[in-house]
């Protein structure tokens, strides 16, 4: 059962990189017409089917991995962020029958595929839950936290449309650096991945002893060559390096040594693509999206947050409240996860507030859709890896 979990998941990510490449086609490609001249390009269509299909088997596979562990598999960072690339694609699917914004799967496929792949770098073993983990709030929380942070999801893409469409990228700017972060940011994911990957395939791994912030004496392996090193590390095995820094205690080395490798490693992919397409991959992307309609696209990022909204605030801070009182008899404590779970509420509370009573409208409500889901994945890799806390056990 365990392995027929994973297959699922592989399948479901082919799916969505076979609907990726069918939403493509149907904006890029020429347009087919039928004996009668009309125009009878299908690639959207069957885009949207594939889209459906790997929904459909990474919906197999959360069902299967929950029988194979006995627990909703939401409990560590494979399956949480897992999960949430499962949520984007429920999100989409539901969102493009209204729209048919082809587009708009060409822009949350590929967010999809990206996190999944993510995903798959953490360990995908059945790991036992701790005692905080053994609770029905593990499922009512983290699953309703994760379908919010799906529909927020469908905001940030429809935000980026938007600003790829109306920015002119001829004219240095700040809002060409902006979109021009954005693209960075997504590249240093993929970066991450192939990071890994390269380094798994080479079989590399050091291993250190460190002290811990409880002052213990720990073990911890590197995947990939220690830039960055862990309080008081000692490396103990015959492959790897001497790092150039050691971290604090507090702070999570192996996380921060990844994030390093994956900015180093953005930066050559991304300055590469810029000479490669002589100028900024906002506007490469924008003659492609040129049909776009801003208003439409506007109306989507605002109704996916008006949504996605209340659904994380219901389960990001509600239910978490409800659980913490529960697991650690109090209802906030102020660790690093839920400081960032309020910094998110805020923010999104700040950008309803803003386009409903200020009329912040088109560009200035799509560059609040970008920042928001870029605090959620702040949230999710920054403070997972690097940030030491009552949540690390994620």
């Amino acid at each position: 059962m365990f392995q027929l979990s994973m297959n699922m998941l592989y399948t479901a990510f082919f799916f969505f990189l076979l609907a990726t490449i069918f939403f493509a086609v149907s904006i890029t490609g020429r347009k087919f017409k039928n004996r009668q001249g009309e125009e009878h390009n299908k690639s959207a269509l069957i885009g949207y089917i594939f889209s459906i299909g790997g929904f459909a088997f990474s919906l197999t596979y959360f069902i299967t991995r929950w029988i194979a562990v006995g627990y909703a598999p939401v409990s560590n960072m494979f399956e949480y962020t897992t999960a949430l690339g499962i949520a984007i694609s429920l999100a989409f699917v539901i969102i493009y029958p209204i729209y048919k914004i082809n587009y708009l799967g060409l822009f949350t496929m590929p967010v999809a595929m990206l996190i999944i792949a993510y995903a798959s770098l953490f360990p995908t073993e059945e790991q036992a839950l701790i005692a905080a983990l053994q609770s029905h709030w593990l499922t009512i929380h983290v699953i309703t936290t994760v379908i919010g942070q799906g529909i927020l999801a469908i905001g940030f893409a429809a935000g980026l449309l938007y600003l790829v469409r109306v920015i002119d990228f001829t004219k240095a700017s700040k809002k060409v650096k902006g979109v021009e972060f954005i693209m960075f940011s997504l590249i240093a994911v993929l970066a991450y991945v192939l990071v890994n990957i390269g380094f798994g395939l080479a079989d590399y791994e050091a291993v250190f002893t460190y002290v811990d912030e409880q002052e213990n004496v720990a073990e911890m392996v590197y995947h990939v060559p220690p830039l960055i090193g862990p309080h008081e590390g000692e490396l103990i095995s015959d492959q790897g390096m001497s790092p150039l820094i050691s971290t604090p205690a507090n702070v999570r080395s192996g996380g921060v040594n990844m994030v390093v490798w994956s900015v180093l490693t953005g930066l050559i992919i991304y300055w590469l693509l810029r000479l490669v397409l002589r100028k900024p991959l906002g506007g490469a992307l924008q003659p492609i999206v040129k049909n776009v309609n801003p208003q439409l696209v506007d109306e989507i990022s605002y109704r996916a947050i008006a949504i996605g909204f209340p659904v994380f605030t219901l389960g990001g801070l509600i239910f978490a409240m409800i659980w913490a009182q529960i697991a650690w008899t109090r209802f906030w404590g102020w660790d690093p996860k839920e400081v960032w779970a309020l910094i998110t509420f805020l923010f999104y509370a700040a950008y309803l507030h803003l386009r409903l009573s200020r009329g912040w409208h088109g560009e200035k409500s799509a560059w609040l859709c970008v920042v928001g889901f870029a605090l959620i994945m702040f949230n999710l890799v920054f403070v997972n890896l690097v940030i030491a806390g009552l949540h690390s056990y994620a």
